[in-house]
């Protein structure tokens, strides 16, 4: 079992910045994929940014150059940078654990993120 909390979240205005942090409650070193997903009422949750502990990252277009995934080891805490926010990142955002024969995977309760003026 793996538990997942984010924080970070809050309101801010268009072209602002966020950085969310997902701390787990055990070795993030070993966990093949560490996500970040997003959801909005009345729509299906999405994959915003995903690292693999292989080293390979992948980024949804919406959000590429502007949203910057890392995991510090160490801290067994995934980040997800946001820079040059927009309305439309507006969504609570999830934290996501997962490997083979995880089938969903883990996930943490959401951050809130606001983007409004």
């Amino acid at each position: 079992q793996v538990q997942l909390v984010e924080s970070g979240g809050g309101l801010v205005q268009p072209g602002g910045s966020l950085r969310l942090s997902c701390l787990t409650s055990g070795s993030i070193a070993s966990i093949h994929v560490m996500g970040w997903y997003r959801a909005v009422p009345g729509k299906q949750r999405e994959l915003v940014a995903a690292d693999t502990n292989g080293g390979d990252t992948h980024y949804d277009d919406s959000v590429k150059d502007r949203f910057f995934i890392y995991r510090d080891n160490a801290k067994n805490t995934v980040y997800l940078n946001m820079t040059e926010l927009k309305p439309d990142d507006t969504a609570m955002y999830y934290c996501n654990a997962n490997q083979i024969g995880w089938g969903d995977g883990y996930w943490g309760r959401g951050t809130q993120v606001t983007v409004s003026s």
